[in-house]
């Protein structure tokens, strides 16, 4: 070989050789371009069905409220729990997202409207007889005259000697009890401004809403909202106890309802709104703390057939279970959210599925209200 063959082929040795792209830096076999585009597609994709599937506040949400979107839903439980006997059957309901107020309605907010209006609550003025007869059963002895005074029903802890668990005991009519006097004369609001308000019958809750511009939720409303998204959870801030990790999520009764209440959560009545966590939604104490005046009238088989789009409840109520020598068809609202009188060992009313209910015209300490607002 000549010195010119030699030259030329050491050169071509000592050259590199080309470097080719590699075509899957995952080792799947498939570009790297076209992973990319793909997972901008998806993410495209995923825009859109946001855009398409959902709801959008319709504009800046008015003070202290948030914005439950449109949506369908599980209502109702089947927990066996007697407790739960009118919440049954579980059925799925659709509902057009509006606003909800943020907390209940605070003796702050309340004093508000007050001032405002002149407003005097139901239980601050002298019942009737034509009042109270109707919601009687016939022949019923109408109440002595030194009773029909301004009052309101209270409970506090019984007698131990008469400690039977039940819906009765414990509670007291009250004279002078009203939303300035929780407990009674002696008692105030003084440091329970941001407490919610108490002892205002559905009358009242209504009167507030409409000087607000505002309204009472529906019942299906309500309990959309309070479940916060989650689907079949006990709760509403998932399955977990109320208790667990030894923080409390809700004011309820701690200890043997109705002769202890331990407090271990710092609260014999009502607590501060804000004083557990949030729901998904950004509702504070939809569980506990006061039930909630609701739109609807009561009706304890209504579930069996709602309508599944924003029901708004049966024309007339009914109560199977109403008190001795009471009507059962005197007029009453559905109650939401349970209560600082709740217990697992009682009622369990605090589940977002729970339902109670009142008399028209009757407050009581362990019942406030929030609001609702039309999304227009």
């Amino acid at each position: 070989m000549s010195k010119k063959s030699r030259a030329r082929q050491n050169a071509k040795a000592s050259q590199s050789p080309a470097v080719v792209p590699p075509t899957d830096p995952g080792g799947w076999g498939v570009p790297w371009q076209s992973l990319v585009m793909l997972a901008i597609g998806i993410g495209f994709g995923v825009g859109v069905w946001w855009l398409l599937n959902v709801e959008r506040p319709p504009g800046p949400a008015p003070e202290g409220m948030v914005w439950i979107p449109r949506g369908k839903f599980k209502m109702g439980t089947e927990d066996t729990n007697r407790r739960f006997f009118d919440a049954h059957p579980e059925h799925e309901v659709e509902i057009d997202g509006f606003w909800m107020d943020e907390t209940e309605v605070t003796n702050a907010k309340f004093a508000e409207f007050v001032a405002a209006t002149g407003y005097v609550t139901v239980a601050e003025q002298k019942p009737t007889l034509e009042q109270i007869m109707p919601n009687l059963l016939p022949g019923v002895e109408p109440p002595p005259p030194e009773k029909l005074v301004p009052a309101s029903l209270v409970f506090n802890t019984p007698d131990p000697s008469h400690s039977e668990a039940n819906d009765a005991n414990g509670w007291d009519w009250v004279p002078g009890a009203c939303w300035r006097h929780p407990e009674g004369p002696g008692s105030d609001i003084k440091d329970r401004m941001d407490h919610p308000v108490v002892h205002v019958c559905w009358k009242d809750a209504d009167a507030y809403c409409k000087w607000a511009g505002k309204r009472l939720p529906t019942e299906a409303e309500w309990e959309r909202a309070a479940r916060g998204g989650l689907t079949g959870k006990t709760y509403v801030w998932g399955d977990e106890a109320p208790d667990e990790g030894g923080k409390w999520r809700c004011n309820i009764w701690q200890g043997t309802f109705p002769v202890k209440n331990t407090q271990i959560d710092g609260y014999l009545r009502t607590a501060p709104v804000k004083s557990y966590p949030p729901n998904a939604y950004g509702l504070y104490e939809v569980a506990g703390n006061v039930w909630e005046w609701c739109a609807d009238w009561y009706g304890p088989d209504y579930y069996a057939s709602s309508p599944v789009k924003n029901p708004t409840g049966p024309t007339s109520s009914f109560d199977p279970h109403a008190h001795q020598n009471e009507n059962p068809y005197a007029p009453k609202r559905v109650q939401r959210g349970g209560s600082f009188l709740c217990s697992d060992g009682f009622c369990a009313r605090y589940k977002p599925y729970g339902r109670g209910r009142g008399d028209v015209d009757t407050g009581q300490s362990h019942v406030g209200f929030r609001c609702a607002k039309d999304a227009k």
